[in-house]
């Protein structure tokens, strides 16, 4: 995108959708933004995002660098729901919503420093958190050969792919509406709709089952 028509949607992102009253609903914004990328890329539609939850967490420095988001895994590795630690059989908190439907994953993103990344490095952590879901969506991580089975052996070629997707998912002309407001920075933002706010969920624990629950765990 070249510097005018990007300086455009930048404006059109600050003067649009004002809401001094409600604020910011961050997490939902995302949520509805991770939701039509997997309506629109075919690599990303195992991905059930009514099975998602879109959180964030406060970053503890207020500084660009450190982790943007996070992609939580609810299951171990083969999407089993058990796991011997240290000893001890262990297993995830299981979360639901409202619905009845478990949590397969959680994505949380640290903010303000999220925010305050570069517009088109937002987009790229979006599309990297999602990567990190199974292709099966059984609550455990996609799992790439090697030792670096999150990011593969080079986490250059990683991020060059994701950067793939997102020149694929804006060639398709998504709505902006969905994803524009990513242009501003954190601040920009507040002031903008007066406040920031979302869903907070704590980091799912690992907990230790009893015996009962283990066989319970094993015929699931």
């Amino acid at each position: 995108m070249s510097q005018r028509r990007e300086a455009r949607a930048r404006r059109r992102a600050s003067e649009s959708s004002r809401d001094l009253s409600g604020g910011l609903d961050f997490t939902g914004r995302m949520h509805a933004f991770c939701t039509d990328i997997t309506q629109r890329l075919d690599e990303y539609r195992h991905v059930d995002m009514s099975r998602v939850a879109v959180t964030f967490s406060q970053a503890r420095k207020m500084v660009t660098y450190g982790v943007y988001a996070t992609t939580t895994p609810m299951r171990f590795e083969g999407g089993r729901l058990t796991q011997m630690r240290n000893g001890r059989l262990m297993t995830f908190q299981r979360l639901f919503d409202p619905r009845g439907l478990e949590t397969m994953y959680v994505i949380s993103f640290y903010l303000p420093r999220f925010l305050n990344i570069d517009y088109r490095e937002k987009l790229i952590t979006v599309f990297h958190e999602l990567w990190h879901i199974s292709p099966t969506f059984n609550g455990d991580l996609r799992r790439h050969p090697g030792r670096c089975y999150a990011h593969t052996g080079s986490q250059k070629s990683y991020d060059a792919l994701m950067a793939e997707f997102v020149d694929r998912y804006l060639s398709l002309d998504p709505p902006d509406d969905l994803f524009g407001f990513l242009r501003l920075g954190f601040a920009e933002l507040r002031r903008k709709h007066g406040s920031i706010h979302g869903v907070r969920i704590p980091h799912p624990k690992l907990i230790p089952v009893r015996e009962p629950d283990a066989i319970r765990a094993a015929g699931a």
